[in-house]
């Protein structure tokens, strides 16, 4: 089904193993009740801000108040798509991607998370794929970054299986306590050397006006 006034609710990018959609209200209800069924240990903090901390019914409604303040704030000059991740028809988790100003830089961000049941069996790399894939293919990005803390083994595996390169690191304030925050990067130069076909896009174009524009040129 079309939407003309709001594309990326038709939005699709599909692999062998995990298709990404942009949610509707319905995938948002489900993606909240995932959160609260748990996505790491509770002695962990794999995210900037320890929003996984709050108590249900209140985590829930934080999680469908941010997925709607990205809809609310849209532009081409600043952005965030929170695909959900979808396993034989069962939503499992969240792939996000950012950028700001991208008609100037052409680089995206990436952040994810997926339940807790649905994780150790490689979904994480193959979902980063995807969007990856979206943005390189799909959006003609030049780079894309992620970030994950020292004590996050998993998320590192899943930047370095999809060809990212050290970046740097930097000491943040985590709930009260200093933690190291390693930096990746991958070129669209790396990104080409493993380049997969296997992954389908679907809905982009009516989309494009609403994440790219034209720059003005001398």
């Amino acid at each position: 089904m079309a939407h003309p006034h709001w594309p990326l609710f038709d939005l699709r990018v599909r692999t062998p193993r995990v298709e990404l959609r942009y949610p509707s209200d319905d995938d948002l209800v489900l993606i909240a009740d995932l959160a609260a069924e748990g996505i790491h240990d509770p002695d962990t903090m794999p995210f900037y801000v320890p929003w996984s901390r709050a108590e249900s019914p209140e985590l829930e409604r934080g999680v469908l108040q941010h997925m709607w303040s990205w809809r609310a704030s849209l532009s081409p000059d600043d952005w965030g798509l929170p695909f959900v991740v979808v396993e034989e028809a069962e939503l499992v988790g969240v792939q996000l991607l950012f950028a700001v100003q991208f008609p100037v830089t052409r680089s995206v961000e990436t952040g994810s998370w997926l339940v807790q049941r649905a994780q150790g069996r490689g979904l994480g790399k193959e979902m980063r794929a995807a969007v990856l894939h979206f943005a390189f293919e799909g959006l003609d990005a030049v780079e894309a970054y992620s970030a994950s803390f020292e004590d996050n083994p998993a998320s590192q595996a899943v930047s370095r299986a999809n060809g990212y390169e050290a970046n740097g690191t930097v000491l943040l304030a985590r709930e009260g306590r200093p933690a190291r925050n390693l930096k990746w990067i991958l070129t669209r130069d790396r990104w080409l050397e493993a380049r997969r076909d296997d992954i389908e896009i679907r809905g982009l174009e009516p989309c494009r006006p609403l994440l790219d524009r034209q720059l003005d040129t001398p």
